[in-house]
C-alpha cells in the first residue's frame, strides 16, 4: 500500500473520530441545556432541545426519558379531546422508547401499568388490549405495579371481561384475591409509619419536619388505597354473594374435593362472604380438614363449634389456628376473633390483649383500637377512683378512637363520631381550672394506663 492511500485513510479515521468527539459534545451541551429548563419546570424552553437530544441522542442518558415524561404529563394534565389522546400516545411511544434504550433502568411493572392506565383512560385499543397491559405488569413485576388507581382498573378491566364471558369467574376471585392481598400489605406498611408517628407525637415528642412529611404523606397514600380496596370490593359485588359462591362451588365439588388448593380458596371464600350456613361449608371444610389439616381448617371448625354455641370448643379451635397461621393478616383475623368472643364475655383485659395481637400482626386493623375504646369508655365509671378521674377515662377512649382513623380511613367517619362523643364526656376545661397541678391521670384496674390532660 503506497504512501498516498495511507494518508487518506488515515485523514479519514482523524475525521471521523473528530466528527464522534463534536457529536458527543454537541449531545451534552444540548441535553445541559434542556435538564437545566426541565429542572425548574420551565417545559417550554426545555421542549426544543429535550426532543432534539430524544432524536439524534437516544442513548445519551435515561434523565432524557425522566425529563420527557415529565414534560408530557404537564401537558397531558392541561389537554383534552382529540390533544388528549395524541399526547396519550406520545408518552406511551416515550415509554417504549426507554425501555428500548434503558430496559434496565425502566421499571416492568411501572411501565405497562402507565401503559395500560393511559389506553384505558383515552379509550385507546381494546378491553383485551388494554387489560394484556396490566397483566404483563403485574404478572412480570407486582413490586413495581403500586398506583392505587392502576390497581383498580386492572380488576375492573378483568371483571369486565367476564361480563363479556371472556374470562372464568373463578379467574376473578383469584385475582381479586392477590390483588386486595397487595393492597392490604401496603396499607399495613402505610399504617404502621403512622401509628408510629402517632405514639411518638401524643408521648410529646415533636416531630421533624421529614416525619411530619412521612405522616401526611402516610395518611394521604392510605387514603387512596382504602377508597380502591372498597372500589375492588364493589366492582365484584354481586359475583362473590352466597347465591352465586354456593352454586359454583356445588357444582365444582366433587371434581375438585382432592384438590387442597382448591377447598382453601373455596372455604376461604364462603367464610369471608359468611356462607357459612349452608351444608356445603361444612362439606369443605371437613374434605379440607382430612385432607390438609392447617390454621384454615382450625379456624373454620372453630366457626362451626361457634354456631353450635359450643365456645370453649370454638376458642381451642381459634387458638391452634392462630398458632399455626404464618400469614399474618390471617392471624389478625383470628386474634379479632378470639377478641370479640372475649369482649362478648366481659373480659376486658383478655380482649384488649387479642385486640392488639391482631394490631400487631396487620397494623392497619382499625377497629381493633375502637373495640378498645368501647372497653375502656365504658369502664369509666368501675375505673376511676373519684369524679375528675372517671371522666379523664374519656380522654383515653377518645385517643384510641382517633388512631382507629388514622390507621384506617374507611373507619374515619365513624371513629371522629365517637371520639366526639368521648370528648363530649371527659372534663370541661373548668374542670382542668379547678384541678390545678394534674398533668395526668393514671387509670386503674383492667385498663393499666396513663393518660395526659389535653390543652384545652
Amino acid at each position: 500500500m503506497n504512501t498516498k492511500v495511507l494518508f487518506v485513510i488515515a485523514t479519514g479515521l482523524v475525521l471521523s473520530t473528530t466528527s464522534i468527539n463534536a457529536q458527543a459534545t454537541d449531545c451534552a451541551t444540548t441535553a445541559s441545556i434542556a435538564y437545566e429548563h426541565a429542572k425548574v419546570k420551565n417545559y417550554d424552553a426545555a421542549e426544543e432541545p429535550l426532543w432534539k437530544v430524544r432524536k439524534e441522542c437516544p442513548t445519551y442518558s435515561v434523565a432524557t426519558y425522566q425529563f420527557g415524561k415529565k414534560l408530557l404529563e404537564a401537558k397531558y394534565k392541561k389537554a383534552s379531546g382529540a390533544p388528549k389522546t395524541t399526547l396519550a400516545n406520545e408518552l406511551i411511544a416515550l415509554w417504549k422508547e426507554r425501555f428500548q434504550y434503558f430496559p434496565g433502568k425502566t421499571k416492568i411493572g411501572d411501565m405497562h401499568s402507565d401503559i395500560g392506565q393511559l389506553m384505558y383512560d383515552n379509550k385507546i385499543g381494546t378491553k383485551e388490549t388494554q387489560f394484556a397491559e396490566f397483566d404483563k405488569g403485574y404478572s412480570e413485576d407486582k413490586k413495581n405495579f403500586k398506583r392505587p388507581k392502576k390497581l383498580y382498573t386492572y380488576f375492573s378491566l378483568f371483571v369486565d371481561l367476564h361480563g363479556e364471558g371472556k374470562k372464568e369467574l373463578q379467574g376473578v376471585f383469584d385475582l381479586y384475591d392477590d390483588v386486595t392481598e397487595k393492597i392490604e400489605n401496603e396499607e399495613n406498611r402505610l399504617a404502621k409509619i403512622i401509628a408510629e408517628l402517632t405514639e411518638k407525637e401524643e408521648a410529646g415528642t415533636a416531630l421533624s419536619s421529614k416525619e411530619k412529611r412521612a405522616l401526611k404523606n402516610s395518611g394521604i397514600n392510605l387514603t387512596a388505597f382504602s377508597k380502591v380496596k372498597a372500589g375492588i370490593n364493589q366492582k365484584l359485588g354481586e359475583l362473590a354473594d352466597c347465591k352465586n359462591l354456593i352454586p359454583l362451588y356445588t357444582g365444582q365439588f366433587e371434581a375438585k374435593k382432592a384438590d387442597i388448593n382448591w377447598l382453601k380458596g373455596a372455604a376461604g371464600r364462603m367464610s369471608a362472604k359468611e356462607c357459612t350456613e349452608d351444608p356445603l361449608f361444612f362439606k369443605l371444610v371437613e374434605a379440607l380438614h382430612k385432607s390438609d389439616p392447617s390454621a384454615k381448617t382450625a379456624y373454620y371448625l372453630g366457626l362451626l363449634a361457634l354456631k353450635d354455641k359450643k365456645t370453649t370448643t370454638a376458642l381451642k379451635y381459634f387458638n391452634q389456628s392462630a398458632e399455626l397461621e404464618t400469614k399474618s393478616s390471617d392471624k389478625a383475623k383470628v386474634y379479632f376473633k378470639i377478641g370479640e368472643i372475649m369482649k362478648k364475655q366481659g373480659s376486658k383485659g383478655k380482649a384488649r390483649s387479642y385486640y392488639r395481637k391482631a394490631l400487631k400482626q396487620k397494623p392497619s386493623m382499625g377497629i381493633c383500637y375502637l373495640r378498645i375504646a368501647s372497653m375502656i369508655a365504658s369502664s369509666a365509671n368501675s375505673c376511676g377512683t373519684d369524679v375528675f378521674s372517671k371522666r379523664a377515662v374519656y380522654w383515653l377512649a377518645e385517643n384510641y378512637a382517633r388512631r382507629a382513623g388514622k390507621i384506617d380511613p374507611s373507619l374515619k367517619s365513624t371513629a371522629n363520631k365517637y371520639a366526639a362523643n368521648y370528648r363530649a364526656k371527659a372534663p370541661t376545661k373548668t374542670d382542668i381550672f379547678n384541678n390545678p397541678g394534674i398533668t395526668s391521670v393514671s387509670v386503674g384496674c383492667w385498663i393499666g394506663e396513663t393518660v395526659k390532660v389535653p390543652k384545652l
